[in-house]
């Protein structure tokens, strides 16, 4: 497998390095040379294989032989143990609940594969991993469980200061061994900044060997896809096989996974992105101007994202037309009042609990249905965290129906280790060098 850089296509590496390296040196992000398509009976008997069974094809068929088929098997297993049911909630409408595996959240398929990837890579003796990874919520606790203990492994989460939940804070700061969290006093959109900094600077570049657990990190991307295909497995069991998904969206991760998975070969009908007020992708959908922004807090907040990386992604596989791209993805834009009106009606509806970012991907499933109102899809909303993550979002009545998982309730009483930060680069520096 062979990739280049989405600023210069002449900017070749390997997955491997690709992996290590996580962002090219001119800046851009790594994609695949091609995204071959999977064999058409493949797709069409997808019912047939089990998660692990597409996990494997699906991995095999990108990756191109890069790792060995019995090596990718032993990762995909140990990597990708638990489910991602599609559960029906009403008529033409189902919840892919992607909160079941160790940290709770849809991160945890890509973050777990990503760890197993690095641990194979790396050689007896050479220089120490360090990862560094910016969260807006998820993306952190899924990270610090994926490389917990994995030797030879340094993994520095920076989150932004009173913006994460207090389970999520939990997650990343109560690790301790080789994991480090950074509360730094400004936004995810600061910490993605910092790390992208870090990557770039020669003097950190050439001391450590230094790499992104983010999305930025193609290795995060692939198992990503899996769990799309999955999902439409599940719906072919049941004769359903005109579908849309619709994404809770901030980084553009996840939903960028899915356009991975329609190009080989998932006849996907249409993506929906459904995001907070943090809307800069919405309206560049309406406007044709593309203009990043300050992130703004809201109860969603693994999406308060105001300049989301993988954007550049998605604009390459549509080769820069938007008017091309604008015919597979709508997006959608809901306030926080917004939120907590659909995770009440939900519950009053169908007795079932979602956390704030899958209510918004609930609504922008509802809108297109009532824009669309001759629609017969089978629409397919991601459920990307575990409602307990989220206790202060929920009216009591709500609160005390949420079963709380063992792994949350042994996180209470952990000291927590973390060290507080301000956004200047200077100090991230300093910190990394060990000089404070």
């Amino acid at each position: 497998m062979q990739l280049y850089s989405t600023n210069s296509k002449d900017l070749r590496v390997s997955f491997k390095e690709a992996v290590f390296n996580s962002l090219p040196a001119d800046k851009g992000l790594y994609m695949p040379n091609s995204i071959p398509a999977l064999d058409p009976e493949f797709i069409n008997d997808l019912h047939s294989f089990s998660l692990a069974e597409i996990a494997f094809r699906v991995a095999k068929n990108i990756l191109d032989g890069d790792i060995p088929d019995q090596d990718l098997k032993r990762i995909i297993t140990d990597a990708i143990n638990f489910d991602a049911p599609v559960v029906k909630l009403e008529e033409q409408v189902h919840v892919l609940e992607l909160f079941h595996g160790p940290s709770l959240a849809f991160k945890d398929f890509g973050a777990r594969f990503m760890s197993r990837v690095m641990s194979y890579y790396l050689q007896a003796g050479e220089k120490e991993l360090n990862v560094l990874v910016a969260t807006s919520g998820d993306t952190g606790g899924a990270v610090a469980l994926g490389f917990l203990g994995v030797p030879d492994t340094k993994v520095t989460i920076l989150y932004p200061k009173g913006k994460v939940s207090p389970i999520q804070e939990l997650q990343l700061t109560t690790n301790g061994q080789n994991i480090h969290a950074i509360e730094i006093d400004g936004t995810f959109d600061d910490c993605q900044a910092l790390v992208k900094q870090a990557f770039n600077d020669p003097e950190l570049k050439e001391k450590f060997r230094l790499t992104s657990a983010n999305s930025i990190n193609i290795s995060r991307l692939i198992p990503q896809t899996f769990y799309y295909f999955h999902a439409y497995a599940q719906l072919q069991r049941q004769s359903k096989t005109d579908v849309i998904f619709t994404v809770p969206s901030g980084n553009f991760g996840n939903i960028g996974a899915g356009f991975l998975a329609w190009k080989m070969g998932l006849p996907v009908k249409q993506f929906i992105a459904a995001t907070n007020i943090n809307d800069t992708v919405p309206a560049f959908l309406r406007s044709g101007v593309y203009q990043a922004k300050p992130s703004v807090q809201t109860y969603s907040n693994a999406m308060d994202v105001g300049d989301p990386s993988n954007w550049v992604r998605i604009m390459d596989i549509f080769k820069g037309d938007r008017a091309d791209l604008k015919k597979l993805l709508t997006a959608y834009t809901f306030t926080d009042a917004e939120t907590l009106e659909a995770i009440q009606k939900v519950y009053e509806r169908h007795e079932y609990i979602m956390c704030p970012h899958t209510a918004i991907a609930w609504l922008a499933s509802k809108q297109w249905l009532k824009d669309h109102p001759e629609e017969r899809a089978e629409l397919v909303f991601l459920s990307t965290a575990h409602p307990c993550k989220f206790p202060d979002i929920f009216p009591k009545q709500i609160a005390g129906k949420i079963t709380v998982p063992a792994q949350v309730q042994d996180l209470e009483g952990r000291e927590r280790l973390s060290v507080s930060l301000g956004k200047d680069f200077k100090d991230f520096k300093k910190f990394l060098l060990g000089e404070r």
